[in-house]
């Protein structure tokens, strides 16, 4: 394909990992390798063990490797929702050419002005999103770039994370043998590409279910406004079902993918299937029936915690509706449970590309998108992050350090590539 570029995405979940490699081609995904393994080492979003994370990560490279027989040694690393904050920024600059056109210098000048302030010793940058450019006195621009003015101003949300949280993410990526090419929030990236342009402007809550967590993510008036992070998640709904069917988690784990029913009203009470039993060689039966009980219940208990977080933030009504994604937003009948809890609009998001076609990918692709999104705005072109094994690496080996290795700069590398350099002393 013509002018077109690998990426490699990496989500480290709590449930699973996942590896996808894509390939842009004039703003189309090609989804060329994906890798999937279970975690290991990581608790509600957070890692409790950096080697069996690290050796989870491994394995799901390996699978994407294998699937593409190219070298990964670059990722976009998904950072998770826990603990981050935003705080509005502002940025102003004089036009510095002599004509008054405003140049990528100029942009770059700005974004870095709004991050002159104090981020507390025990926090770290992780993106800065515009909101808005002001050129005198014109607002509402998305790209100042060849217009003319005397004085730039930018409008922005800084996102910063625990310093801890990054440190301990960096430090897996770094031992897996990996560098990283951008780092972005998960729902911040996922969030940009699942809701459309109407949900995105009128208020819209993005609901991520995962194993060990969900992220609720609210977005208007074309942002990300708040998130955070429930200690609930689909693995919660495994255990349930383990314990009221007295059987084994991976058992009570398959009889939830291939059976449950989130929506008990319609949920089937005449197809029964054998369930074993632990301990004893008998089997019981069960209707999908009787397990959506279970699985409506721990559902609409997550919801209602959802409602109570969104009006903790302030959020009192959400005009575009909710989306949900996820690997658990696979279970029949969710959006009927969450349309009777939210009372209002509620539709699943599954990206539409071969291979991926899932929700638990919805973090994987919107990273991808994301940094192609981001290169494009910003004139940058980038080789290719994987190679055949067979030849030499393109790039270089970073030793004992987690930073990310810039590649020559096309068209002037913007601030959103040069900011990265803050993690360059991270471990020094």
């Amino acid at each position: 394909m013509s002018k077109s570029n690998h990426y490699v995405s990496l989500d480290i979940g709590s449930s699973t990992i996942k590896v996808l490699i894509g390939e842009m081609d004039q703003n189309a995904l090609h989804v060329i390798g994906v890798g999937n393994v279970q975690s290991a080492g990581i608790r509600k979003g957070t890692i409790i063990d950096i080697d069996a994370t690290v050796q989870s990560i491994r394995k799901a490279i390996e699978q994407a490797e294998r699937m593409t027989g190219l070298k990964i040694e670059e990722v976009v690393l998904g950072i998770p929702a826990n603990g981050v904050q935003f705080q509005n920024v502002k940025g102003v600059v004089a036009v510095n050419s002599e004509n008054r056109e405003i140049t990528d210098d100029d942009l770059e000048r700005v974004m870095k002005s709004s991050q002159v302030m104090n981020v507390p010793p025990e926090r770290e940058f992780v993106n800065l999103v515009p909101k808005q450019f002001i050129v005198d006195d014109y607002d509402e621009i998305t790209d100042p770039r060849g217009m003319m003015g005397v004085r730039l101003e930018m409008d922005a949300t800084l996102i910063t994370t625990s310093k801890t949280q990054l440190h301990n993410i960096l430090r897996c990526v770094e031992k897996a043998g990996l560098q990283i090419r951008e780092i972005y929030l998960q729902p911040l990236a996922a969030g940009t590409f699942a809701l459309s342009e109407d949900e995105m402007y009128h208020g819209t809550a993005f609901i991520d279910i995962g194993g060990g967590s969900t992220t609720v993510s609210v977005f208007a008036e074309n942002r990300l406004i708040s998130t955070s992070v429930l200690p609930v998640g689909g693995d919660h709904i495994t255990k349930d079902l383990s314990i009221v069917l007295k059987t084994p988690t991976e058992q009570a784990r398959m009889i939830k993918h291939q059976y449950g029913h989130a929506y008990y009203d319609d949920a089937s009470d005449e197809e029964l299937f054998e369930v074993p039993v632990v301990g004893s060689d008998a089997k019981d039966q069960y209707s999908q029936r009787y397990i959506s009980d279970v699985i409506g219940s721990r559902l609409e208990e997550l919801f209602e915690l959802i409602l109570e977080d969104l009006y903790a933030t302030g959020i009192r009504d959400l005009p575009g509706g909710i989306v949900i994604t996820g690997g658990t937003a696979k279970l029949d009948g969710i959006l009927q449970l969450a349309r009777d809890v939210f009372k209002t609009r509620a539709r699943l998001y599954t990206p539409e590309y071969i291979g991926v076609r899932e929700p638990m990918y919805s973090t994987a692709v919107g990273l991808i998108r994301y940094a192609y999104m981001e290169d494009v705005f910003f004139g940058y072109e980038e080789e290719p992050v994987g190679s055949p094994q067979s030849t030499e690496s393109i790039y270089e080996v970073a030793e004992a350090s987690a930073r990310p290795v810039k590649p020559k700069k096309e068209k002037g590398q913007g601030f959103m590539k040069r900011a990265k350099k803050v993690f360059d002393n991270f471990f020094e």
